[in-house]
Formats: structure tokens, C-alpha cells, sequence
């Protein structure tokens, strides 16, 4: 019921202002030279005076234009030239149809007071190709019907009509006002005391060789992560949307003329910002590796050229990406996060986007979400979107726009709330995932998950186990008789008997009882019918005879001490008994390696 309110309120204003209201003179430049139509007016607007002060005016649109209207915008002209830019709201005007737009002043203009506005309008697909098909070989050209006078409804006193061209080749144009014309220039006018919503019309029919290059659509995904990195991808469809290819195409012609397909489009630049990086470009078929990028200090370029030249009624279909540094372009305070960012970026030079869709995925967690835009967009349902390492899902802005052009390179603002404890989900999240595994592991290999019981690779398991503790305990009793080689050295040193004897009592006790250990065990693989019983008998063989050279060592030792041998003598035994010793020992090792 407000907003009901609100309109009718604006639509009484804007009738009472358009009463007072006049224009003293306006001129008005229609830019014809690319596939767009940009229209810009100077308009010097009075009130008359004895009414009352006007804090708004109207604006029209011409009927044949109103949905190709792709952009309007207003400034008005300060003392000392300075532009600033109006609020511009659609509105109704009472017994008129159309589209009409109400425009704030900065300041109520008051009666007998003058103003100087500058209006900029851009329409899209208003430049039609006659003829509507063409050869390889055959230039393009293009009709525009418009308005020989500038639409308004206020009285003008004075207007003037400039239409600037793309080529001076001009096939036809209507000759309203005996209009002058030089190169690519017609220039009408000026046209006195003009009635409200005069219309008359201007047509002009030309060769237009520009591109006319159109985005029918496009996905621009913008995903935001606080750790550091911002990720854009556009996924583009892009059509020629000029005079059809009649005919065959021919590569060898296409190469050898210079004017061979001169309306076609070859390649064009995209520019990207300055931060960008980890550039990539590609379709269906992978990376397209025709493109070529450009690092400039305020900004990136990047030519893209497609797999096929773009003639008229041609498509294509591509995907760009880049990665940029979130911290510049996301701000916060504290739990409060701003990202400020393009809602459309630049595509080509004189762009056109018929239908547009952008997604801003924000970090999983955000709250509170809040957008604030430049212009009008059609805000669809939030979606959730879901990547590695997360549990709820994302929150994905969705808006929609159509018919877009380079005016519409603006910022648009995404406020949100964010916890920075929830930052910790991720590592917490891999931590617990790898923690899991390891223990899944560490379980897994310690089951048994047999249904039947193996006796025999129970046997086998039991007698590797007697087999690892007669190793141990053959190596340990070896390591005995160094022991006592040690004692006997002392011995022969000191001449102290008593460190002989205790020597020889320690080897006895800890050497009978290591043999019996032996011997248990050599009966048990007996019993486990394991042919390795018979290598541990042998080994107790030659273990006997260690020892019997052992004690023999020790009997010379003793002699020698008591000079009952001589040195000569007991150096030369001494070396034989270590010989044969050696030779035993290895033996010995030979048969443990086997077991």
C-alpha cells in the first residue's frame, strides 16, 4: 500500500513539474559508428516564471525503443563544470502511455531559474543488418530508425540532431530539415518551438563493419575464502549477432584477402584485473592455447581469440577464470565482512550481455547476508553450495540481469557476518580425518577376521616363535664366552686366581642354564615334527666343542702363569685354539642365518 502511495505521489509530481516546465534549447548526438546506438543530450531546462519550484523532471523514451533502453543515466552541469550524477526512478505520467523516468534535481529550480542536464542513453539491438545475409566478400550493412527530434515531453524552443556514422558509405537517409553531412557526420536542425512527444522519422541505412558481438549469456561465479583467495570463473556464450553468412566459407580466401569477411571477428580483449593470476581460458575441448596475455600495472590483458573466426549468425562457447587476492576486495571489522566487487566485468569493447547470472559463494558459516547494488538486479532464492571439506554447505547469492553494457562495470557490495572460530573447521576436519584412518588402520591389521582356524599356519607361527627365542638365547650364550676371555686376560694380568675361578663358576651357571633353555626349546619343535630340530642338535654339538677350547684357553692361562709354560708355547696354542674356535663360530652363525 506504501509503495502504491509512493508512485502515485511521484506520478502527481512529475505531472505538475512537466506543466512548468521547458526546454530552451537541446542538443542531442546519436552515435551510430559501433553496434550500439548511444544517444547523449545537452538540455538547457527553465521554469517558467510565476509556477512553482520544480524539484524534478521528466524524461521520455521514444515507443520503438522503450525495451531496447539498456542504460539511462543523468548529470547535471555545476558553475564550474563539475558533473554530478541524479537520481533517475521510473515513474507514470497520468493520461500517457510509455515509459517515462523522473529525475531528482539537486536543488529545487526555482521559477525563472535555468539548468543545464547531460542525459546519456544506450540501446541495444536497434541497428538492424539489411541486407540480413551476406557473402564472405560482401560488407555489412545496417538501418537505424529513430527519431528526427529529441522526445521529450516538455516544450523545446531549439533542438539540434547530430547522428555520427561507422563509415562515410551511407545508402540512404532521410533529408528532414535539408539535414547537412560531411564524411561520416549528418547533422539536423536546428528544428524551433518543437510541440511535446514530437516524433517524425530518422532513418539511416549504412555499412557498418563493426563487431557485432553479442553475450547471450553468461554466468559470472565469484567464491570467496577467508584464507586468502578469491576465485572467478565466467562461463560466456557469445554470438555475431550481425548479417547472417550466406554461403560457403572459405579458409584460403579468408587468409589471402585483407577484406575477406570484414564484419567477421577474429579475436578480442578482455580485460582483467590487475591482481589477476593463474589465468586459464577453455571449452568443451580443454585449453584453447590461442590466447595471449598481457600484464599491465593497472590492470590484465588477455586477447581472446576463438577456435574460429565469428561471422554473422556464428556462436561460441568458452570458460575464463582467475584468481584474485581477497584482500582486496574483502574488508571486515571485527565479526562484519564487506566484499566489494564488479557485478559485471569487461568482456569486450562496446560489450552487450542479454542475460546474465551471477553467483557469489561466500564461506560456509556467513550470516546476515546483505547486498547492496548500483542498479536494479532480480535477486533469486539463496542456494547452498558444497566443495571438499564441507559439512552444511555454502551460501550462494544468485542475481539476474539482462541487457547489460560497459555502464553496468560497477561495484556491487555483499555484507555479511562470519565467526573466525569457524576458520578452524577445516584443519580440525582433515586432523580428524586422517586421525580415523590411522586408527582403522592400526585396528584392522591386529584382527583376525578368518571364519575357520589354519593348523598349519599355526604350526608354522609357533615355530618361528621357538625359532626367534633359540636365536636369542645361542647368541647370548656366545656372548658368554667373551666374557670370560675377559676374565682370563685379567687373570694374566693381575696373577689374582680368584678372578679366574669366578669367571669360570659365572660361565658354568649362566652356560648350563642357557643349554637347558635350548634343549626345552629343541623339544618342543620335536614335537611340532619341524625338521629345524635337528639344526639346533648340531648347533649344541658345536657350542660343546666352543667350550671344551674355551676351558682348555683358560687351563694354558693358568700354566703360563705359573710358569709351568712357556710364553712361546702358550702364543702358539693360543692362536690354534683361536683358529679353531673362529672356525666353530662361524659354524655356527651359518646355521642361525638358515633358521
Amino acid at each position: 500500500m506504501a509503495g502504491l502511495l509512493c508512485r502515485l505521489l511521484l506520478c502527481l509530481a512529475a505531472a505538475g513539474a512537466a506543466a512548468d516546465l521547458l526546454l530552451e534549447e537541446a542538443r542531442r548526438s546519436v552515435d551510430l559508428s559501433t553496434h550500439l546506438a548511444k544517444v547523449s543530450a545537452e538540455l538547457s531546462l527553465a521554469n517558467a516564471a510565476g509556477g512553482a519550484a520544480a524539484s524534478a523532471f521528466l524524461l521520455a523514451l521514444e515507443p520503438g525503443l522503450e525495451p531496447r533502453l539498456a542504460y539511462l543515466g543523468v548529470q547535471v552541469k555545476g558553475e564550474e563544470e563539475e558533473e554530478n550524477t541524479l537520481e533517475v526512478r521510473e515513474t507514470k505520467v497520468k493520461g500517457k502511455s510509455g515509459k517515462f523516468f523522473s529525475v531528482k534535481l539537486p536543488s529545487p529550480l526555482a521559477p525563472g531559474a535555468k539548468v543545464r542536464v547531460s542525459v546519456e542513453m544506450v540501446f541495444t539491438h536497434v541497428l538492424q543488418p539489411y541486407p540480413t545475409h551476406i557473402t564472405q566478400s560482401e560488407k555489412q550493412f545496417v538501418v537505424f530508425e529513430g527519431n528526427h527530434y529529441f522526445y521529450s515531453p516538455y516544450f523545446t524552443k531549439t533542438q539540434t540532431t547530430r547522428v555520427k556514422l561507422a563509415s562515410r558509405n551511407v545508402e540512404s537517409y532521410t533529408k528532414l530539415g535539408n539535414p547537412s553531412r560531411t564524411e561520416d557526420m549528418i547533422e539536423y536542425g536546428p528544428f524551433k518551438d518543437v510541440p511535446p512527444y514530437s516524433q517524425d522519422t530518422l532513418k539511416v541505412h549504412y555499412e557498418n563493419n563493426s563487431p557485432f558481438l553479442t553475450i547471450t549469456s553468461m554466468t559470472r561465479v565469484i567464491e570467496v575464502s577467508h584464507w586468502g583467495n578469491i576465485a572467478v570463473e565466467e562461463t560466456v556464450d557469445l554470438k555475431h549477432t550481425g548479417a547472417v553468412l550466406k554461403g560457403p566459407f572459405s579458409r584460403y580466401d579468408y587468409q589471402r584477402q585483407p577484406d575477406s569477411g570484414i564484419s567477421s571477428v577474429k579475436s578480442f580483449k578482455t580485460i582483467l584485473p590487475a591482481a589477476a593470476q593463474d589465468v586459464y581460458y577453455r571449452d568443451e575441448i580443454g585449453n584453447i592455447s590461442t590466447s595471449h596475455l598481457l600484464v599491465l600495472d593497472d590492470s590484465v590483458e588477455m586477447e581472446i581469440r576463438p577456435r574460429f573466426p565469428l561471422f554473422g549468425g556464428w556462436k561460441t562457447h568458452y570458460i575464463i577464470g582467475y584468481n584474485l587476492p581477497s584482500y582486496e576486495y574483502l574488508y571486515n571489522l571485527g565479526d562484519q565482512y564487506a566484499l566489494k566487487m564488479r557485478f559485471v566485468d569487461h568482456v569486450f569493447d562496446e560489450q552487450v550481455t542479454d542475460s546474465l547470472t551471477v553467483k557469489i559463494v561466500l564461506p560456509e558459516g556467513a550470516k546476515n547476508i546483505h547486498v547492496d547494488s548500483p542498479y536494479e538486479i532480480n535477486r533469486a532464492s539463496d542456494e547452498l553450495h558444497y566443495t571438499y571439506l564441507d559439512t552444511f554447505g555454502r551460501p550462494v547469492i544468485v542475481a539476474h540481469k539482462s541487457n547489460l553494457v560497459e555502464q553496468h562495470i560497477q561495484d556491487i557490495v555483499v555484507h555479511y557476518t562470519f565467526n573466525k572460530i569457524l576458520m578452524l573447521q577445516e584443519p580440525l576436519l582433515v586432523v580428524g580425518a586422517f586421525y580415523i584412518l590411522f586408527f582403522t588402520v592400526i585396528v584392522y591389521v591386529r584382527l583376525d577376521f578368518s571364519i575357520t582356524k589354519d593348523p598349519a599356519a599355526e604350526a608354522r607361527m609357533k615355530v618361528a616363535c621357538i625359532t626367534e627365542q633359540v636365536l636369542t638365547l645361542v647368541n647370548k650364550r656366545l656372548g658368554l664366552y667373551r666374557h670370560f676371555d675377559e676374565a682370563v686376560n685379567k687373570y694374566k694380568q693381575s696373577r689374582d686366581i680368584s678372578t679366574l675361578n669366578s669367571g669360570k663358576k659365572s660361565l658354568e651357571t649362566e652356560h648350563k642354564a642357557l643349554t637347558n633353555e635350548i634343549a626345552s626349546l629343541q623339544s618342543k619343535l620335536k614335537t611340532e615334527g619341524s625338521d629345524l630340530c635337528d639344526k639346533v642338535s648340531e648347533i649344541q654339538k658345536l657350542d660343546g666343542q666352543v667350550k671344551e677350547l674355551v676351558l682348555k684357553s683358560s687351563v694354558e692361562a693358568e700354566r703360563l702363569v705359573a710358569g709351568k709354560l712357556k710364553k712361546d708355547t702358550y702364543i702358539e696354542n693360543e692362536k690354534m685354539h683361536s683358529n679353531k674356535r673362529q672356525d666353530l663360530v662361524t659354524k655356527i652363525d651359518n646355521i642361525l642365518d638358515a633358521l
